[in-house]
């Protein structure tokens, strides 16, 4: 057995002892408001990022199976050397259109996206800005990002943005990212704060709204809206990223929206781009018809609020403290990794599959149960996650 071998098996052992091991749990039917688990039998969803009940949607999934009849299950190779699928232009353009941007690139996951934007927007001497609390894909895309001059600020902090800034002024292009909604607080980005901060210092503001998208806004079209923004121009987001694989269908693939030159860089430079396969048309196809159909039903977006404030209000009577957003994100903080896991296990013991998320996902010390809400939950299903709560609350 070599070292490796034994510093992995080592590491093992010490998160089993620790109750801060890690199990999958395999489902045996499709993602929705309830599903079933193996060995475990029917349980409900309240960790899922279909947050719109789009990932069984029967028109979507007949789309993918279009897709599939029409188009194959891929090109093969890459889309530069053997060309694109019409599928995916027209996803691009109602990516573009939904958002309101010029153009859009389409990538197999937001985390591609994110690293494929990042590493070609800024150039030797430029400054990449980063909000301390962005998602990991953000982080580790600035850490690829070495030719610039990098920095976090404090979490929504703007004037420490203001003063990161300030010691960049003479960078030649300066870049501020940070994620709409964040997925561990539930709590959203000061946009108003951070368009104005951007302007002032001649920055380029880009928004990974992966988990405001569909969520956020009367009609779903994510942070911007949420705030009465447009999603492009002087008063509006320079440059998106998100994701396919949440409330826009929940398969795979995420974006980049923005300028249309922006976007014709990416094609020509972005490496995550020009060196993976488009996305399977299935995919395609599948994320096109959920965009048609959150345009089409904008009441879907209206039952995914009123289900997040019935949910909101049932946890806070329980004397449950959910920290505020208005978002679909509900967290509840635990404190230790163990606790957190050991409450969530109790609770899909009692039919609520709910994740207790720990370190190093979130700081050592601030383990949380992150409840998700979708429109496909039904009053019947809010009743008996309560139940479960409650029941929970007792025991603890």
């Amino acid at each position: 057995m070599s070292a490796l071998d034994d510093r992995l098996r080592h590491s093992l052992a010490q998160l089993h002892e620790n109750g801060t091991y890690k199990s999958l749990r395999y489902l045996t039917t499709p993602m929705g408001p309830d599903a079933t688990i193996d060995g475990l039998g029917e349980v409900l969803v309240f960790c899922s990022n279909n947050y719109l009940g789009l990932a069984n949607h029967p028109e979507v999934v007949e789309a993918g199976h279009q897709g599939l009849k029409k188009y194959g299950a891929g090109t093969a190779s890459v889309r530069f050397i053997c060309g694109t699928f019409e599928c995916h232009r027209i996803l691009e353009e109602r990516i573009a259109n939904f958002l309101g941007t010029e153009a859009a690139l389409t990538y197999v996951s937001c985390w591609n996206a994110n690293e494929g934007l990042l590493t070609n927007l800024v150039e030797s001497g430029d400054a990449l800005i980063s909000d301390e609390l962005n998602h990991a894909s953000i982080i580790d895309a600035g850490r690829l990002a070495r030719q610039a001059t990098r920095s976090v600020f404090a979490h929504s902090d703007i004037n420490e943005l203001e003063s990161a800034l300030s010691n960049v002024n003479s960078a030649p292009a300066k870049v501020v990212v940070t994620d709409g909604v964040f997925s561990m607080e539930g709590d959203i980005a000061k946009l108003p704060e951070l368009i104005a901060t951007c302007r002032r210092h001649d920055a380029t503001l880009v928004v990974d709204d992966s988990h405001g998208t569909g969520v956020l806004g009367t009609s779903g079209r994510g942070i911007h809206e949420h705030f009465g923004l447009p999603g492009h121009g002087p008063t509006g987001i320079d440059i998106f990223t998100g994701t396919l694989g949440k409330a826009l269908g929940g398969a795979a693939g995420g974006y980049v929206a923005g300028p249309r030159d922006v976007i014709d860089y990416l094609v020509q430079r972005s490496r995550p781009q020009l060196f993976s396969n488009a996305l399977p048309p299935t995919v395609a196809c599948s994320a096109n018809k959920a965009l048609e159909i959150i345009q089409r039903e904008p009441e879907r977006v209206a039952q995914l609020h009123q289900n997040v404030r019935t949910m909101r209000d049932g946890l806070k009577s329980l004397g449950y403290d959910v920290l505020d957003s208005p978002t679909a994100i509900l967290p509840i903080i635990i404190g230790s990794t163990a606790d957190a896991i050991r409450l969530s296990n109790r609770l899909l013991e009692l039919g609520v599959f709910v994740i207790g998320f720990g370190f190093p996902v979130v700081p050592e010390g601030t383990a949380r149960l992150r409840i998700q809400m979708s429109a496909a939950h039904t009053d019947q299903h809010l009743e008996r996650a309560l139940a479960a709560f409650a029941k929970l609350k007792e025991e603890c």
